[in-house]
């Protein structure tokens, strides 16, 4: 760094330089330093490089779409840059049959990656890691071991794709807002998070690669335009004719809780489309309670007998039934869970009652407004009232039972509910 008074930063310190499109760099500062330099001529704004978080088959047809979406000429010269977790290359969306080479103005790369290749739909790929720190399920390559930048670039750009389906359910033709459009993958997220540092890192990038649109779902807590890193980012993107497409975030629904606001992008809400999936749980005393799941596991209407998980504290491993509750990872006794339902405070993963031997679980707590999970049990998600229904008649009955049918498809005539 050839800085007036910063003569002692070595080389080291250094993470980024960002001069393909725009000007800055990522160094490792003391505070007092950071301030220093905040306050020299020329220097626009000094920020920490914070993390920031990662915010289906008829989407696009509910949205009135055409169906009859073509691979053109035009088409095919757009190049969509997408900043997230990666992709999965193999996946039918990014198949490159009949498509040509990259458009003459791709400037990109896809070089020197270890098990992950290009195609002619996926152009070019590079991935960031400011730290050089991995974690264990981290795959140190722009292969996605996330899931989201892989659907994010499906919604995006993915292929016309027939007979899709979530372990056969919402069955039909998956495609992408712009299926003839080429694709450059940025990963900038990881299992921790993604920091602004490669943020801004994979925006030079882009832009100098020569995307045609810039696609970023991803923010953090609100900044002003010249400590935030997107903010930044789109600008130049902007100053280079790039549009650059953001979430508007996870938040809400409560005032001020857009994450991604500049006005030289564009932010994008969340909304439902006009499809729902509901699990029904139906008790021995035939009430039946509707919750939110994926769940393909068929007990055919076998009731089970069913228990509250604070009632089985793995008491071995120092758990009680506070603990138990939540039916955390081997906190609940297996003697008293194997082969029953769990009814569990709040969501989990459903491993913790998978192991002590159970046969379905039923959770309550806060039900999601829109997203729906899949388990590795039969599960439903219910509301906290609905739940407490289930446990005052766990309570009241001498023998209480219950069964989880296989997930429905249900439309929704009033979408959709817009996030704002």
């Amino acid at each position: 760094m050839h800085m007036p008074g910063f003569s002692h930063i070595g080389p080291e310190s250094l993470l980024y330089s960002y001069k393909r499109s725009f000007h800055g760099f990522a160094v490792e500062l003391t505070e007092q330093e950071a301030q220093t330099m905040a306050g020299m001529d020329g220097v626009v704004s000094v920020f920490p490089n914070e993390k920031k978080e990662l915010h289906t088959t008829r989407s696009w047809d509910f949205l009135g779409f055409p169906k009859q979406v073509e691979t053109t000429t035009i088409g095919s010269n757009v190049i969509i840059g997408v900043l997230d977790s990666g992709i999965w290359p193999e996946s039918d969306s990014f198949n490159d049959k009949g498509f040509g080479p990259p458009p003459s103005k791709w400037k990109g790369t896809c070089k020197g990656l270890t098990n992950f290749t290009c195609n002619n739909k996926i152009i070019g790929a590079r991935y960031y890691r400011s730290d050089g720190e991995y974690e264990k399920a981290d795959i140190k390559s722009p292969r996605d071991s996330d899931g989201h930048g892989t659907h994010v670039s499906s919604i995006a750009a993915g292929n016309i794709v027939s007979m899709a389906s979530v372990q056969g359910l919402g069955l039909g033709t998956a495609r992408g807002g712009f299926p003839s459009a080429r694709i450059a993958v940025y990963k900038i997220c990881w299992l921790f998070g993604c920091t602004d540092a490669d943020i801004l890192a994979a925006f030079d990038d882009a832009i100098a690669d020569g995307v045609d649109i810039i696609s970023i779902s991803l923010g953090g807590s609100t900044r002003n335009y010249f400590t935030d890193s997107i903010a930044i980012g789109a600008f130049h993107a902007m100053r280079n004719g790039i549009l650059t497409s953001s979430s508007a975030g996870n938040r809400g629904p409560d005032l001020a809780t857009l994450s991604n606001f500049a006005p030289w992008y564009l932010s994008v809400a969340a909304s439902t489309i006009d499809r729902k999936f509901f699990t029904e749980v139906q008790l021995g005393n035939n009430k039946t309670y509707e919750g939110i799941s994926i769940n393909t596991f068929d007990l055919k209407n076998e009731k089970y007998p069913i228990i509250y998980g604070g009632d089985a504290p793995n008491t071995t491993a120092g758990a009680d039934g506070l603990v138990s509750r939540s039916c955390s990872d081997y906190t609940l006794d297996r003697n008293l869970v194997k082969g029953k339902i769990v009814l569990c405070d709040g969501e989990n993963d459903g491993v913790g009652q998978l192991l002590a031997g159970a046969v379905g679980t039923v959770m309550q707590g806060r039900r999601p407004n829109s997203g729906v999970f899949a388990f590795p049990l039969p599960a439903s998600y219910l509301s906290l009232e609905d739940g407490n229904n289930i446990y005052s008649y766990i309570n009241s009955t001498r023998s209480p039972t219950a069964t989880i049918l296989k997930t429905n498809e249900r439309r929704d005539k009033f979408a959709p509910y817009i996030a704002c």
